[in-house]
């Protein structure tokens, strides 16, 4: 394996985390939002209370691919930067207002109504911006003027494939948010949420296929060079097709706790390898472009020199964090007195 491909491991496992983690973290915020005036049922208290300690974590990772491309790919963060300036702008602002919002919100109970739909409107548009970079890497959305690349915006917003992109970030978003909020309802072992949730998931799990779908469908026309790279990895994407089914089924078969249908938690283990798996076949077919067709992983790598040390940093940096990020997720996953919202005594 070269340090080039090294590199690129590392940094789409970034990519692949913080999507994960941020397409649940942005989902609980819009699911808040959506269920805010239903007094019948406590699912924007269950939102709130797994949005609260978690936004912070997620935000942990974007930094991470932030730096890793800036320091193993120098000359294609010059290319992204200035293609995605005004997209990346955007979604600044928007992760910005959200994390200020989601810190008010906390002292400012006369203003949680607006606090809480200003997250969940972000909630699905931070996801919509961040996929168009996907596309963008496609090529036919940048135009050279001058020796400088420019991105064609209205050619993008207007592209089916970019569009289905969306849909499909959408979707992801609110299904695997759905999945993790009624594993985390059936913990707090509140039926009505979790119902709620668990309905939520088999609504929306069969749009994000659909849009996966789509993706394929218009990947086909408009970046033919990609369809016919992943048509090579073709079992792999079989196998996350398999996965998604496995996930329908654990949400409709009979649960161990009594009143409960379903096995979100094995739903939420099987979403994940779904989508590693597909990650895992588009990241394999991009190779070895970054943006098609003039960026590629040998032509914008960093010297051998800082590669050996900002990847040795890494390795013992997250040796240091992932277990301790480990042991927050079963510390927040396991105090059910947190989850249901129960007042600690004071001896």
């Amino acid at each position: 394996m070269t340090d080039a491909i090294l590199a690129i491991t590392l940094l789409w496992g970034f990519i692949f985390i913080y999507a994960v983690m941020a397409t649940m973290d942005f989902g609980a915020g819009f699911w808040s939002m959506l269920y805010l005036n239903k007094n019948k049922t406590n699912a924007t208290n269950i939102a709130n209370r797994y949005l609260s300690p978690t936004w912070e974590v997620t935000n942990v990772f974007i930094v991470a691919v932030v730096v890793a491309i800036y320091s193993f790919f120098p000359g294609a963060a010059y290319s992204l930067g200035t293609v995605l300036l005004l997209p990346g702008s955007i979604i600044l602002l928007l992760l910005t207002f959200r994390s200020a919002f989601l810190v008010f919100s906390h002292i400012a109970e006369e203003y949680k109504r607006p606090l809480t739909i200003v997250s969940g409107v972000t909630g699905f548009l931070i996801p919509a911006f961040l996929i168009l970079v996907l596309p963008v890497t496609h090529g036919g959305f940048v135009e050279n003027r001058d020796g400088v690349d420019y991105l064609m915006l209205g050619k993008l917003l207007t592209s089916p494939h970019a569009l289905s992109f969306i849909l499909f970030a959408i979707s992801s978003t609110l299904f695997l948010s759905s999945l993790l909020l009624a594993d985390f309802s059936k913990v707090a072992e509140d039926r009505s949420a979790y119902d709620i949730y668990r309905r939520d998931a088999l609504i929306v799990g069969p749009i994000s296929l659909v849009g996966a779908f789509l993706i394929m469908t218009t990947m086909r026309t408009e970046s033919t060079w990609l369809y016919n790279a992943m048509l090579d990895y073709l079992p792999w994407l079989v196998a996350s097709a398999f996965m998604f089914i496995v996930t329908g089924l654990a949400l409709i078969i009979p649960g161990k706790k009594k009143g409960f249908t379903g096995l979100p938690r094995l739903a939420v283990v099987s979403a994940f390898i779904q989508y590693a798996l597909a990650s895992y076949a588009y990241g394999r077919a991009h190779l070895p472009y970054i943006i098609y067709p003039n960026v590629t992983i040998q032509n914008s790598f960093t010297d051998p020199a800082s590669f050996r040390a900002v990847f040795i940093s890494y390795i013992v940096g997250f040796v240091i964090l992932f277990p301790g990020f480990i042991y927050f997720w079963s510390l927040f996953m396991k105090d059910k007195r947190y989850i249901r919202n129960e007042k600690i005594s004071q001896e």
